[in-house]
């Protein structure tokens, strides 16, 4: 299992949060996601022989979001 933090922008509220970390965790592979408003930031953790850091990304820009 690998770990990545993700700097997230364009999330304003709770439901935007809500909304990263349902597209993170939909990404096969994705063992968990934790998505912070204050620090702009998701931590992921992943199994790297199913997913990429870039297929992270894809999601997030997916459900309306950048991801850095």
């Amino acid at each position: 299992m690998e770990r990545v933090t993700l700097g997230i922008t364009g999330m304003t509220c709770d439901h935007c949060v809500a909304t990263v970390t349902t597209a993170l965790k939909n990404v096969e592979g994705v063992k968990s996601a934790s998505v912070s408003l204050n620090q702009e930031s998701a931590k992921v953790t992943y199994d790297n022989s199913k997913t990429s850091v870039d297929q992270l990304k894809q999601a997030v820009k997916a459900a309306g979001y950048e991801a850095k």
